[in-house]
C-alpha cells in the first residue's frame, strides 16, 4: 500500500472516530452545548455606567414600584421586589404571587435580595446610588436615572435590561395606541385647562408637566392650568395665599396618606377654605378627588393605563 492509500484511510478512521463521539453524547450534554451556545452576552448602558449580562435573566430582583409594573406587563415575574414605603405592601393593581419581598424602596435589604440568588438587579440612581456598588458583587446590576417625567424611558431600559425589547415595544405599543385613540376620542375636550393638586401631611404641592400624570396629560393633549404649563415637577411648600394658582378648567387632587389620616384632614381643610371655594373649578363643581397611588406614587405602565381608565371615566362616560 502507498503513502497516499495509508493517508486516505487515516484521514477516514478519523471522520468516523468523530462521528461516533458526536453520536454518543447524552442528552444533558447537547442541551448544554445549545444552552451555552444562547447565552450571548449584551451590554446596557445606564445611569451608572454599563453592565455585561450573559443570557437571558430568570432570577430578577426589582428595587421600584414602576420597575415591577413593567416586568409584569412584559409577563416577568420577580423573584424579589420592594414594597410600598409608606403602605409596606404591593398595590392593588398589581399580582405579585410568587415575588419575595426585600424591604422597601427607600431602604432595600442586601441580606434578603443576596439571598434570593438573581441574575439580575434593578434599580435607580435616584434612590439607591449609595449601595450600587454592593448591588454589583451580587449580581449584574442596572439603574435608571430618576423615577419623575416620561416613564417609558425607564420602560425601555428594563426591557433591554431583561433582553425582551421586542416584547417591551409590544406593551409600549399598545399603551400609545390607546392614548391617540382616547385623545381623537376627547376632541375639543382637551382644550379645557387642568389643574393638579396633591395634599401631603405637613405640604401641599401644585404639579407641573415633568411628572407622571402630567406627561400623560401632555401625551394626551390636555391644556394646562395658567402657571402649571411649565417643564419641570412641582411647585412645593404651598401656602394658602397660592390657592388662586390652583384654579382651572378641571381639578384633580390626590392625597398622599400614610395611614395616620393627617393628609387627608389637609386636603379637608383647604377644600373647604373660602378662598378655594371661591375658584371657579370649585364653584363649577369641577373639582374631583383622584387615587394617589394611579395617578402619581406607583408611576409605572400598569398605573398609566387605570389613569387612562379615570380619565375616560371623567370626561367620555357622560
Amino acid at each position: 500500500m502507498n503513502m497516499k492509500k495509508i493517508t486516505m484511510l487515516i484521514m477516514m478512521i478519523s471522520i468516523l472516530v468523530l462521528s461516533a463521539c458526536g453520536a454518543n453524547k447524552t442528552p444533558k450534554e447537547s442541551n448544554e452545548q445549545a444552552q451555552q451556545s444562547d447565552e450571548k452576552t449584551y451590554t446596557v448602558q445606564h445611569a451608572m455606567g454599563s453592565t455585561d449580562i450573559k443570557g437571558t435573566p430568570e432570577r430578577i430582583v426589582i428595587l421600584t414600584n414602576e420597575g415591577a409594573e413593567a416586568l409584569l406587563a412584559m409577563g416577568i415575574q420577580p423573584v424579589g421586589a420592594v414594597q410600598s414605603p409608606a403602605q409596606r405592601v404591593w398595590y392593588d393593581h398589581m399580582d405579585m404571587t410568587g415575588t419575595e419581598s426585600v424591604g422597601v424602596e427607600s431602604e432595600p435589604s442586601l441580606e434578603k435580595i443576596a439571598a434570593l440568588k438573581p441574575d439580575l438587579i434593578i434599580g435607580n440612581k435616584m434612590r439607591h446610588e449609595a449601595i450600587y456598588e454592593q448591588l454589583s458583587k451580587i449580581a449584574p446590576t442596572v439603574f435608571a436615572e430618576t423615577l419623575r417625567g416620561d416613564w417609558q424611558e425607564n420602560f425601555k431600559l428594563y426591557a433591554k435590561a431583561v433582553n425582551q425589547e421586542d416584547k417591551g415595544k409590544e406593551v409600549l405599543n399598545a399603551y400609545n395606541d390607546r392614548v391617540e385613540t382616547i385623545k381623537a376620542e376627547l376632541g375639543d375636550q382637551t382644550k379645557k385647562k387642568i389643574s393638579m393638586v396633591r395634599f401631603m401631611a405637613g405640604d401641599v404641592r401644585i404639579y407641573h408637566k415633568d411628572s407622571f400624570s402630567g406627561v400623560i396629560l401632555d401625551q394626551l393633549g390636555f391644556a394646562r392650568a395658567d402657571g402649571q404649563d411649565v417643564d419641570d415637577f412641582a411647585e412645593r411648600g404651598v401656602t394658602k395665599e397660592r390657592i388662586p394658582a390652583m384654579d382651572g378648567d378641571v381639578l384633580f387632587y390626590f392625597t398622599y396618606e400614610t395611614g395616620d389620616n393627617e393628609a387627608t384632614k389637609l386636603a379637608n381643610d383647604w377644600i373647604e377654605d373660602p378662598l378655594f371655594k371661591n375658584l371657579n373649578v370649585s364653584k363649577n363643581g369641577n373639582v374631583h378627588q383622584v387615587d394617589d397611588i394611579i395617578w402619581n406614587t406607583a408611576g409605572g405602565v400598569l398605573a398609566a393605563n387605570l389613569m387612562l381608565d379615570d380619565i375616560e371615566e371623567y370626561f367620555l362616560s357622560k
